[in-house]
């Protein structure tokens, strides 16, 4: 089982910055490919990045390519997810995923999920 725990999130006006942390209740966490989500107010929830076991592997939806970045510490069980240039459309709940393996890259891919932190960008 594993417990994800996101934070980081809060009001930031359109082109300031804002880091997420998410952080692992578990023991083989370097077995996790991880990921981040979001979904904004009356939208299905997107994929934003993923980052592969030891790092080696990352992708990023178009939306987000060259804005934002996504990193892994094995050794202290936390992905983050440093989001730049934050536009309005940036608006909603980011989520943190979990998936044995393989990167989530799909809803239906992970396996866990964090409870989940909004990040509001003002314009």
């Amino acid at each position: 089982q594993v417990q994800l725990v996101e934070s980081g999130g809060g009001l930031v006006q359109a082109g300031g910055s804002l880091s997420l942390s998410c952080a692992a209740s578990t023991l083989s966490f370097s077995n996790y490919g991880m990921g981040w989500f979001r979904q904004a107010p009356g939208k299905e929830r997107e994929f934003v990045a993923a980052i592969s076991l030891s790092g080696g592997r990352i992708v990023y939806a178009d939306s987000v390519k060259g804005r934002f970045t996504i990193s892994r510490d094995n050794a202290k069980n936390t992905v983050w997810l440093r989001m730049n240039s934050l536009k309005s459309e940036d608006t909603a709940v980011y989520y943190c995923a979990a998936r044995y393996i393989n990167l989530p890259t799909t809803e239906f891919q992970a396996g866990y999920w964090g409870q989940g932190t909004q990040v509001t960008v003002s314009s």
